[in-house]
């Protein structure tokens, strides 16, 4: 049975048009917030004035739909002028790009996404800049001030380095040579440099000012982990954690409730910890690798000791539980569906592990659709699918469909359709919103002898309950005779019940006990 919530979820998607308007969304059951996240990148979203590239008025038009699917927040892939399609190369932090609107359109959306409780973060790129940057065509002359912002080669230096990545690290510059972590065309900044530290808390102030609710910092790690030598440097460690607690006492001088994540690419929860120190949160690459394996493989595998392992490098440093932000992919990643081989049961369990996990889960834009996606990064950001046809109004066109998805890959199609992908993650997000232990909870891996069943128990100040999913397509069935749970508080099919001690569970489902 589904929650009266979650039911009023499916009803305001049915209800949404998939125009640039959409109706009066029904007043939702709580304002609890789900604490999920949207990641959206503008270029792909929604076109409003009929260029083929998405804009900020885009992302206003759909805030009803963002609120009909429950989210808390979004965040906007880079929105500063770039000469690049993707924005990680920046020309000016304090302006807008020119074709995504104005800075008075990106005013007016947080004002009507603040107006219906949506947050929004947006992508803070400061490791490099764009080569085209005034502050790198200044730098170019020894003399000016800005050289120092950049990092150059001395007479020691090794050009041949390898970057983190393992290619070229220096690229030329006429007679000279500068540090390109990630390609010639993005200088590495250079974070030793007083006036550059100075200038970069400012922006993060300025942006606070402006009303954003906080930022994804991009290549967190990389402000000093430039080299492949340095990976497990800890001196290096040590200046990353350094500067950013200076970038985040200047945040908390403009809003000390500011939400920051960092991308930090890393394989353990034990080098992800430390980065909790000054971060709310960090991206949890490891588990999402392990949640795809697991709904791919059908079997929980070593998630249950993955999750133990990471709330206790997580509580040793931010001293509670539930501050990861897990995720499934991103704008750099394979998109989910994918990796999973088209498989769309494996793509629910997927979800439904994400988003009954504690913390602050991230949804990449038409993940909840089941767009498919493989790089090259290109492939990975194609228009987001909001009508059964790829050429009606509002739909982006600034680059063509590789992933070949169907009229039935839309939110046009899924929203008049109960059994949707769409609807799942609905459903799945106001659970959160209905049961504040899903968000909130201490988690505790819950151990079965059955491979297929993956399972934690979660706690708050106000109830306990235990999460269980079976990744299978065939029916299972768990004793729960010594348990304090009596009840099944949410279920993702009808037949899935508890009965004398027992839980039997329909083949790819998840219920709640309390």
């Amino acid at each position: 049975m589904i929650r009266h919530l979650a039911a009023a979820a499916l009803l305001a998607l049915a209800a949404a048009a998939p125009g640039g308007s959409a109706p009066v969304l029904a007043a939702p059951a709580t304002s609890a917030p789900s604490g999920v996240w949207y990641e959206i990148f503008v270029r792909s979203w929604y076109d409003t004035d009929g260029d083929g590239i998405g804009d900020l008025n885009g992302v206003t038009a759909k805030l009803d739909y963002l609120q009909s699917l429950g989210v808390s927040g979004i965040w906007l892939m880079p929105i500063n002028p770039s000469p690049s399609y993707h924005g990680y190369d920046v020309t000016d932090y304090y302006a807008i790009n020119p074709q995504y609107g104005t800075m008075a359109d990106f005013e007016r959306l947080l004002r009507e996404a603040h107006k219906r409780g949506i947050k929004v973060i947006i992508d803070l790129v400061i490791n490099h800049t764009s080569d085209r940057h005034p502050w790198f065509v200044a730098a170019r002359d020894p003399a000016d001030p800005h050289h120092d912002w950049y990092s150059w080669a001395g007479p020691h230096t090794d050009l041949h380095a390898e970057d983190a990545a393992g290619a070229q690290a220096w690229h030329a510059l006429g007679k000279a040579y500068y540090l390109g972590d990630f390609s010639s065309n993005m200088p590495d900044l250079d974070y030793d440099t007083p006036a550059l530290r100075k200038e970069m808390v400012k922006l993060g102030q300025y942006w606070l000012k402006k009303g954003v609710d906080g930022f994804r910092l991009d290549a967190a790690q990389h402000i000093y982990y430039d080299f492949k030598a340095d990976a497990d440097n800890p001196l290096i460690l040590k200046k990353n954690l350094a500067w950013w607690s200076e970038f985040r006492r200047g945040l908390d001088q403009v809003n000390p409730a500011a939400y920051v994540v960092g991308e930090v690419t890393r394989d353990s929860a034990d080098e992800l910890a430390p980065y909790f120190k000054p971060l709310d949160a960090v991206f949890d690459f490891p588990l999402a690798v392990q949640l795809i394996d697991s709904a791919k493989s059908e079997r929980a595998g070593n998630l249950g000791a993955l999750l133990a392992h990471a709330d206790t490098a997580y509580r040793k440093v931010a001293g509670k539980s539930g501050v990861d932000a897990p995720f499934l992919s991103n704008h750099d990643q394979d998109r989910v569906m994918s990796q999973l081989d088209g498989n769309p049961q494996h793509m629910r369990m997927a979800a439904a592990m994400l988003l009954t996990l504690p913390g602050h889960p991230f949804v990449y834009y038409g993940e909840e659709l089941g767009m498919r996606g493989s790089k090259p990064d290109p492939d990975l950001r194609e228009p987001m699918r909001w009508n059964r046809v790829p050429d009606a109004p509002g739909e982006t066109t600034w680059k063509s469909f590789t992933a070949h998805d169907g009229p039935q890959v839309s939110v046009q199609a899924q929203q008049g359709d109960a059994d949707s992908l769409l609807h799942y993650y609905a459903m799945l997000i106001h659970w959160r919103r209905e049961l504040p232990a899903l968000r909130d909870g201490a988690i505790r891996p819950w151990a079965t002898d059955n491979p297929h069943i993956a399972a934690w128990q979660l706690d708050d100040a106000n109830d306990h309950v235990l999460v269980v999913h079976n990744l299978s397509g065939q029916a299972q069935s768990l004793a729960l005779d010594e348990q304090p749970f009596r009840s099944v508080r949410l279920r993702s099919r009808p037949d899935t019940r508890l009965r004398h001690g027992r839980l039997s569970m329909a083949p790819y489902s998840t219920a709640i006990l309390q």
